[in-house]
């Protein structure tokens, strides 16, 4: 753990809690130099003085506030210790409030307190407390220079003070163009918002902080590792020329969007994917009349997609017809010699048709 970065007491009626602050994070970040793209040299800062051009030592600096231009009231660490020293030492509880009361808005950074010598029993009695009624504390404690408004909080056995922002260091959203409820561009329908839902109950689970990570620290890291193995650490990666996006269309379908995030189909795009797979609906056919003795033997007609041979078979069909109604009419008023002659002037009609039908035709012929 590193070193306390202050000491003093929470205090709040007669009781007083010896404590000391630790941060309560650490920070991550890449820590990238900057560098002299001509020869790649690191570039320093140097703390020098205005007037003469020389470098000044941490040791010779000290703290001023600038009164009018150009001159300083000198402040010393003592100066500022003298100046309150109850503010400067103490975490001064002025009440207690739920937590659901104080909006997110207003956390700013977080510090854990442990106990010093000899709190131990009145530190946990805090912490108990605050267990027990669900409240926070509100707090005023002075870090370094400034004074700050912060939230005392039970986690886990740790009591940890989490500074506040000010309500006037909270900028306000009056130039913001926020949707009202009632606004007409925002309404929301009942079942965009039941897929909403839908989709937050699908996507909720525990508290896990574990599996969260710095997936883009991960990748750069992974970037600096292959330039390295590619001899590329002196390469400098220019931007390549950006492309012409094409324009979106404000037009947005929520149900769309909703169901697609839900793992199911549009339903207009399934609808329109439907219709471009079914197959063309078959030609009707041809009524077939009382004189077709053999029209329920004849096969369906073919689909659309080869209409010059459903042209021949119907063509076929039609002379075929044509000829035994011919027939039938010569044969009523002949004998039975004439009755064999039709037959036989049927067949010889219907033989060019049925060489020409194909093999499956040839039965109905």
């Amino acid at each position: 753990m590193a070193r306390s970065m202050w000491k003093g007491a929470i205090s709040f009626g007669l009781v007083h809690i010896p404590v000391e602050m630790y941060p309560a994070v650490t920070d991550h970040g890449l820590d990238l130099n900057m560098l002299d793209r001509r020869d790649f040299a690191p570039i320093g800062f140097k703390r020098y003085n205005k007037n003469t051009g020389k470098e000044v030592s941490w040791d010779d600096i000290i703290k001023g506030y600038e009164y009018s231009d150009g001159e300083y009231v000198v402040l010393s660490d003592e100066d500022l210790r003298r100046a309150n020293p109850e503010a400067t030492q103490t975490i001064d509880i002025l009440a207690f409030v739920n937590a659901d009361q104080v909006p997110l808005l207003y956390y700013e950074q977080p510090y854990y307190l442990a106990p010093g010598k000899g709190g131990d029993k009145v530190y946990a009695l805090l912490r108990e407390t605050l267990r027990e009624v669900g409240k926070i504390g509100i707090a005023n404690v002075v870090i370094r220079v400034k004074q700050h408004l912060a939230a005392l909080v039970c986690v886990g056995d740790t009591i940890v003070l989490n500074t506040l922002r000010y309500p006037d260091e909270i900028r306000p959203t009056d130039e913001l163009k926020i949707p009202d409820a009632d606004s007409k561009a925002a309404q929301v329908t009942e079942k965009e918002l039941q897929m909403a839902k839908a989709l937050v109950e699908g996507m909720s689970e525990k508290w896990k902080p574990q599996q969260y990570h710095d997936t883009y620290r991960e990748d750069i890291m992974a970037l600096i590792k292959n330039k390295i193995a590619a001899n590329q650490t002196k390469t400098i990666t220019e931007p390549e020329p950006e492309e012409d996006k094409p324009a979106k269309s404000n037009v947005i379908d929520l149900v769309a969007l909703l169901q697609a995030s839900l793992g199911k189909k549009p339903a207009k795009a399934a609808a329109d994917d439907d219709d471009d797979d079914d197959d063309p609906p078959p030609r009707k056919s041809r009524k077939p009349s009382d004189d077709d003795d053999d029209a329920g033997d004849a096969p369906p007609p073919r689909a659309r997609k080869a209409p010059a041979r459903s042209t021949a078979h119907a063509t076929a069909a039609k002379r075929t017809a044509a000829t035994k109604s011919a027939t039938k009419a010569a044969a009523k008023p002949a004998a039975k010699p004439a009755a064999k002659r039709a037959t036989a002037a049927k067949s010889a009609a219907a033989k060019p048709a049925a060489e020409k039908a194909p093999a499956r035709r040839r039965k109905a012929a």
